[in-house]
């Protein structure tokens, strides 16, 4: 259990700072030089759920990149439709796409499936060697 907390935190700490870089490049895109990136508490513990990716790291170690990737996009975009219905449910949704192109039912974006294709295989890095 101990194990897995870890995991847990290491999980939640990288999405936060990846959070706030990708909202900190986001910004030049505005002509925003002060390169502010943002993130909300609720994101924590959402993205320390990747943790829960750990037993596919395992199974899938032996599958292409690209196929690893793309099924840790999906799981992702699982969780985030999950988190982000439950959280749109209570008023509390920190994030929406309401005005994107690529978007179902406001919570996620498909155009993000690079994002998280890469995000999934970078958890993938951090937890793997303490998986295998």
């Amino acid at each position: 259990m101990k194990k897995w907390f870890k995991d847990f935190l290491t999980c939640g700490m990288t999405g936060w700072c990846l959070e706030i870089v990708y909202t900190a490049l986001g910004s030049l895109r505005r002509r925003e030089l002060s390169l502010k990136g943002t993130t909300s508490l609720w994101m924590f513990p959402i993205y320390g759920s990747a943790v829960l990716l750990k037993p596919l790291f395992v199974l899938l170690r032996r599958l292409p990149v690209s196929v690893r990737g793309s099924i840790y996009a999906l799981c992702i975009f699982t969780g985030e439709f999950l988190s982000g219905q439950f959280l749109t449910r209570k008023g509390i949704c920190p994030w929406s796409y309401e005005n994107c192109r690529w978007r179902i039912k406001n919570v996620i974006r498909l155009d993000y499936f690079p994002n998280w294709f890469l995000s999934g295989l970078l958890f993938e890095k951090l937890l793997s060697k303490k998986a295998v």
